[in-house]
Formats: structure tokens, sequence, C-alpha cells
């Protein structure tokens, strides 16, 4: 065989691997998304609907999976880091930049593990990770200085309030997917400098049968 009848036999081989490859992040985000990083590459492969084998040989580890699903969303933040510190208004900013990043958490759970978690093993996630946390120092020391934010509250408190807003969005995302507002609001009223201006709560409270629904659906997705 010729070298160029060579080299076109193996085109074919070239495209189907990168469509693999494709069909196996693509699964990766979705199952990521619905049920968090705890999952397999096994769990990756049947949703794919591609062998065991096909996920191992593009991917030798979860933690490089997670790296190919997620390094992008990150370097999305800063994006939105960058426009937040554009704000006029500090506070605006401050306030600009959690909402992004919690309306990608409350649709993603896997994100929120990833924001929330450690780099171990994800060289890729930590290097952008680094890259971020300088914008979210200046953000939050920004809306400080203004006079806006508490004094008393550390950039370091930002992250675990948002770990909050997580699980208020986990807990009420089988009645109300967007309720998770509700709660951010009670978090941004608790970081105002200012006493008594409290907004108005957007959502609603969920029923006695609503709070047992997401308490079952809870338990299912832990189990």
């Amino acid at each position: 065989m010729s070298v160029r009848a060579d080299t076109a036999a193996k085109k074919p081989l070239r495209a189907d691997a990168e469509r693999n490859r494709k069909r196996i992040v693509e699964a990766a985000r979705e199952l990521f998304a619905l049920r968090g990083i705890d999952i397999t590459l096994d769990d990756v492969a049947d949703h794919a609907k591609v062998g065991v084998g096909t996920v191992y040989r593009r991917f030798s580890c979860k933690e490089e999976l997670i790296d190919g699903v997620f390094e992008q969303r990150l370097e999305e933040m800063i994006v939105f880091a960058e426009e937040a510190l554009t704000a006029t208004d500090p506070w605006e900013g401050l306030v600009i930049f959690l909402d992004r990043l919690c309306e990608g958490m409350s649709a993603d759970r896997g994100l929120g593990e990833v924001v929330l978690g450690t780099d171990e093993g994800c060289e890729g996630i930590a290097q952008v990770r680094e890259r971020l946390e300088p914008f979210v120092d200046k953000i939050v020391l920004r809306a400080k200085a203004s006079g806006q934010l508490r004094a008393d509250v550390e950039v370091n408190d930002i992250f675990p309030l948002i770990g909050m807003v997580s699980t208020g969005a986990e807990f009420t995302s089988a009645v109300d997917a967007g309720n998770w507002r509700r709660y951010f609001t009670v978090v941004l009223d608790g970081l105002r400098s200012e006493p008594g201006a409290a907004t108005a709560l957007p959502g609603r409270a969920l029923t006695g049968a609503e709070l047992d629904s997401a308490k079952a659906a809870m338990h299912r997705r832990r189990r």
C-alpha cells in the first residue's frame, strides 16, 4: 500500500476517535451536572454508549476528565470576575460576580463541587483557580473599601457562603430550580454593612408538602 493510501485509511479512524472523545466529554458533563463528580468512568462509558476501554484510552483517570469538562467553566468565571471589576459600584460588582457563580453552581452540581473542592489531580483546574483567586480578592476588598460590605467580612468568608447557597439550590431543585435566589438574597443582605437595608425576597417559602418532596429527592441523590 502506498504512503498516501495508508494515510487516507487512517483519517477515518482519527475522526472517529475525535467523535468518541466529544461523546465522552458531553456524557461526563451531563452526569457531573446531574450527579456531581462522584461518578465513575464506567458510568460515563455507559452514558456515552461507548466501551469502557474507549474512555480509558482518552482519559487515564477521572481527574483528567474533570479537567477536560470544568477547566473552561472556570475560565468563564475569570471573565465574570473581570466584568465585575468594571462595575462602577463596587457592591454591584460583588453581587454580579456572586450571582453568576451561584447561578452556574445551581444548574451544575459538579461545578459546585469543583469550585468548593480541592484541585488534587486536576492540574488544569488548579492553574485556572490560581489565576481566579486574585480577582476574587479584588472584588471583595473593593466592596469592603467602599463601606458597603460589612467591615468584619473577610475574603475567605465568601466561599462558605457560596456553599450555603449551593446547598440550598440542591435542596430545592426538585421543587423549584430557581428558588435558590431567595436564599442568595438573604445571604447578600447579611453581607451588607447598612442595618435595616433588607431586600424583598424573590421566590417563596416551600409548602410543607414541597419540603417533604425536596427532602425525599435529596435523600435519593445521596444514597
